[in-house]
């Protein structure tokens, strides 16, 4: 109950745009945000940028997206994080990028890849069903957009795009 109740707070907390954007250091980010868990391996597989944003937003969707990948990765779960090659993507502004949270878990079936932005979806007994969804309110209040395919190894690959470097 508490950690729903936590997590509905946040859904509150982090709904409204944002209109004071700060520097933040994605890789810093990165390494502060990843959890310490046993078993779980973290790879940041290119140079992270700098990008504008609001420090705590930002890290609590990074927070979001690893608990993601380690409540449903599984033991041993690889998680990659890196910046999508613009050819990849289709952006073709040097001022935006776009960053990958991959892992070599389950993955997410095509068919359930929009439902788990939904509040209340969850296909865990031990899930609220807000994590994803408050993820999706993030990047939504900075102006980015985020997704969700296949990674390379068949596990879930986020990809936010549209954020702007610094």
């Amino acid at each position: 109950m508490a950690e729903l109740l936590d997590d509905l707070l946040k859904a509150a907390k982090y709904g409204d745009a944002v209109e004071t954007l700060e520097p933040v250091d994605l890789a810093t980010l990165v390494d502060e945000t990843w959890p310490a868990s046993p078993g779980a391996t973290l790879e940041v597989e290119s140079s992270l940028p700098t990008v504008a944003a609001e420090p705590s937003r930002c890290r609590q969707l990074f927070e979001n997206l690893f608990r993601n990948s380690v409540d449903h990765g599984g033991h041993g779960v690889t998680v990659r994080v890196g910046v999508i090659d613009a050819s990849e993507d289709g952006e073709a502004a040097a001022e935006t990028v776009g960053i990958y949270v991959a892992d070599d878990g389950p993955g997410i079936p095509p068919a359930k890849r929009q439902q788990v932005f939904e509040y209340g979806y969850t296909d865990s007994e031990d899930g609220t069903g807000l994590g994803l969804a408050i993820c999706w309110r993030i990047a939504d209040a900075l102006g980015w957009e985020i997704g969700v395919t296949e990674s390379r190894d068949g596990g879930a690959r986020f990809e936010i795009t549209g954020l702007h470097r610094q």
